[in-house]
């Protein structure tokens, strides 16, 4: 499996458990905070996986040495 792919498998399985939680957060009295604090991160890091370009461009650069 390729860095792009499994970089954007990885992002979407984060943004859609960020998403689940975030929403799960609202329906839960006693720990919204709690579930908040795990969603909103694994969102964030979601979205950052899917557009982190910088470790393509450190693979070409590697790749360009040999």
């Amino acid at each position: 499996m390729s860095n792009l792919t499994s970089r954007i498998l990885s992002g979407i399985g984060l943004i859609i458990l960020g998403i689940f939680l975030i929403i799960l957060s609202f329906y839960i009295d006693e720990s919204q905070w709690v579930t908040l604090m795990y969603g909103v991160p694994s969102l964030i890091v979601g979205i950052w996986l899917i557009f982190n370009n910088k470790e393509d461009k450190i693979e070409q650069i590697k790749g360009a040495k040999k």
